[in-house]
């Protein structure tokens, strides 16, 4: 087997790396900051993002990606979206033609609102793109407890070709024609874990919290619709299944931003306190865009906007959700104008 190229030397990043390792892959894992690299290869364990778990002395370490690239025949983009595009440009010349690119990072551009997978396709091509999704916290993944994601590609065989080099007996993969949907499933569910995380905040119990997870699956599911998604896809493992890990789960990062928030402290404060991207708080004014550009109606993203960039309350925002005038659950029309009032009656 060819080595495996890990572009990103976070939590994920490292994570799937183990994984990887753990299944017979030579891994070579690069980072943009030397001092990282250096203290990670000599102490064994990634101390800034994974603390306390030792990493094995045959994953290399670089940041050098022609040393990271060199006859690799697949590589994972786990880099932060609003750096993702600058990052893996630097990696078209010394990557293989033939290299198969997985990206794992749920977000989008916040210029474009490209999906990841197109970004990489514009600074990569022609080399294959596949996204690999899902209920997965990095900790978890790292240490071996089970998983399962699923991987999609609008290229022929490229997804199957994922689930056979990261499948394993506690790390399934499933396959979907649906990269759209599949991508926009882990964007979108950390905008949604943001406002469940302040609703448990601030005490307003779990019923709550599963009205706000069910109404953001409907939330997530017509703003991809919109954007090309099957509407099934929202009801398997990258939407429905990484929504309800993410708003519940004590590891989420987004969920913890809206605990925090529901707690009363600054956005400033805890992005700055903050090792690791919450991809919820970057992406929320790209998600709100897109939603408007689309005519789709997004109160909960609208909100969480509100409550992120304008100073609103979390509280005043949470109740203003509850008033919003009376409709039908299965609501086949997009309501646009109904949002944009809603938002700006709030």
């Amino acid at each position: 087997m060819r080595p495996v190229c890990v572009i990103g030397n976070g939590a994920w990043g490292t994570a799937l790396a183990l994984h990887l390792h753990r299944e017979g892959h030579a891994v070579r894992i690069w980072g943009p900051f030397e001092a990282e690299i250096a203290d990670a290869r000599e102490a064994g364990e990634n101390r800034r993002y994974l603390p306390g778990l030792p990493l094995p002395a045959e994953i290399a370490w670089t940041s050098d990606p022609a040393v990271a690239a060199a006859d690799a025949g697949t590589v994972v983009a786990a880099v932060p979206s609003r750096f993702f595009g600058a990052t893996v440009a630097r990696f078209a010349a010394p990557l293989p033609a033939d290299a198969l690119v997985v990206s794992v990072t749920k977000g989008l551009d916040p210029e474009t609102g490209a999906r990841m997978s197109e970004v990489a396709r514009a600074a990569l091509a022609p080399r294959a793109v596949a996204v690999l999704s899902g209920p997965s916290f990095a900790e978890e993944v790292a240490r071996g407890l089970p998983a399962a994601l699923v991987a999609a590609s609008p290229v022929a065989g490229a997804a199957e070709t994922v689930q056979a080099r990261f499948g394993g007996e506690r790390f399934r993969v499933y396959t979907s024609d649906d990269c759209v949907g599949v991508e926009l499933g882990g964007v979108l569910k950390n905008v949604i874990a943001i406002a469940a995380g302040a609703s448990d905040a601030l005490d307003f119990g779990t019923n709550a919290r599963a009205a706000l997870i069910t109404r953001g699956l409907a939330e997530m599911t017509r703003l991809g619709v919109a954007l090309g998604a099957h509407p099934a896809t929202f009801a398997g493992l990258s939407g429905l299944g990484d929504l309800v890990l993410t708003c519940t789960g004590p590891l989420s990062r987004n969920r913890r931003v809206g605990e925090r928030i529901g707690g009363g402290e600054s956005v400033e404060a805890i992005l700055t306190s903050m090792t690791q991207v919450a991809e919820g708080v970057s992406n929320c004014a790209t998600v709100r865009r897109l939603a408007r550009a689309h005519g789709v109606a997004a109160p909960i993203a609208g909100m969480v906007y509100r409550v992120l960039f304008e100073g609103f309350p979390p509280r005043d925002a949470l109740a203003a959700l509850m008033r919003r005038d009376p409709r039908p659950e299965r609501d086949e029309t997009t309501g646009a104008d109904e949002g944009d009032r809603e938002e700006s009656e709030a």
